[in-house]
């Protein structure tokens, strides 16, 4: 009698073939030939019952039939598979620690069998024949070849970038106004690929790269002191590493000037009070820069410069912004 094909298994492979696939039946004895479609196989006659073929190349759909001097089998579908193909992953970089997501793009990943972060698997959902979304397993910070498994073979591999986690060691100035606005140099490690920038909870803007250690920032606004934080591919820096707080100052206030008038001749020493003086970096009196002592939140003592008669504005400036004007008379010389 002619033999009899049970089962192929796999009933699926690669279009370079080279895979073995195991045949089952009956009437295998005195083997003649085993055929994937009109290309010839290499097989073993395991027992009369089985044979162990290696699948040639092909393509396609192809019958697979076992001759023996009593005759030709039935034919079992056989089916060649491309091997996956990758186009892109999105992101191509991230943290050394993984669990981020990624998107593979490209083609054949029906039935894909695995995915490879270099040697690391990784875990993945097809998503369709040209989409997979893959976990990032954890790696060493370097670059390392991605790679989809599937019954067609293993695709081309496509780098992905594992980075460093960015360190944030100072923010300069460390106070500004509560209104925001003003530019703060961000100094720290493995900063260059900074994708956001926060103040607590709140995104800053206008961010410029100036090395791998340094970027600048414009605060947002705010209240209180807040840690400053970076983040990039590599995730975002830890709070608490360094000196990465920055404090939100409320802009002063001038209540009072005591004396509120004096000689154009200057040399007055006027006490000016007050709210959230004590960080005051300039005392300017009808525009002109004065010399100044900041005793207290409180209390400036500044000496009046000359002047033209007549009512000067004071004003004072501190980290949080410049301060409401207060009027100071300059008194002119009395006539004689």
């Amino acid at each position: 009698m002619a033999p009899v094909i049970s089962s192929i298994s796999p009933n699926q492979g690669p279009s370079a073939g080279g895979n073995t696939v195991t045949i089952t039946g009956t009437g295998f004895t005195g083997v003649t030939a085993v055929r994937f479609g009109s290309a010839s196989a290499s097989y073993t006659v395991v027992s009369a019952t089985q044979i162990s073929a290696t699948a040639p190349a092909g393509t396609g759909s192809v019958s697979v039939t076992v001759a023996t001097p009593a005759g030709t089998s039935n034919a079992m579908a056989y089916t060649y598979v491309t091997a996956p193909v990758i186009s892109s992953l999105s992101p191509n970089q991230g943290p050394g620690a993984g669990g981020n997501t990624v998107t593979i793009t490209g083609t054949g990943f029906t039935g894909a069998t695995a995915v490879l972060f270099g040697s690391a698997s990784a875990s993945f959902t097809v998503v369709s024949a040209t989409q997979i979304s893959a976990t990032a397993p954890a790696g060493a910070l370097a670059p390392v070849s991605v790679t989809v498994a599937s019954v067609g073979g293993t695709s081309n591999g496509v780098f992905y970038y594992y980075v460093p986690q960015p360190t944030v060691f100072s923010v300069s100035p460390a106070v500004g106004p509560v209104a925001g606005g003003n530019a703060v140099t961000i100094t720290g490690a493995a900063l260059t690929l900074v994708t956001a920038v926060h103040f607590g909870s709140t995104a800053a803007t206008g961010i410029v790269v100036v090395s791998d250690s340094e970027i600048t920032a414009h605060a947002p606004a705010g209240a209180g002191t807040v840690a400053v934080t970076v983040t990039t591919p590599g995730g975002t820096s830890l709070p608490g590493v360094g000196s990465p707080f920055y404090s939100y100052l409320a802009v002063p206030v001038i209540a009072s000037l005591t004396p509120g008038q004096g000689p154009d001749s200057g040399g007055t020493a006027v006490t000016i009070t007050g709210t959230n003086l004590t960080l005051t970096h300039s005392a300017t009196i009808g525009g002109v820069a004065a010399s100044f002592v900041a005793l207290s939140d409180a209390e400036v003592v500044a000496t009046i410069p000359g002047g033209a008669p007549g009512p000067a504005v004071v004003i004072v400036t501190t980290p949080g912004g410049a301060s409401n004007p207060a009027s100071y008379e300059l008194l002119g010389a009395p006539a004689v």
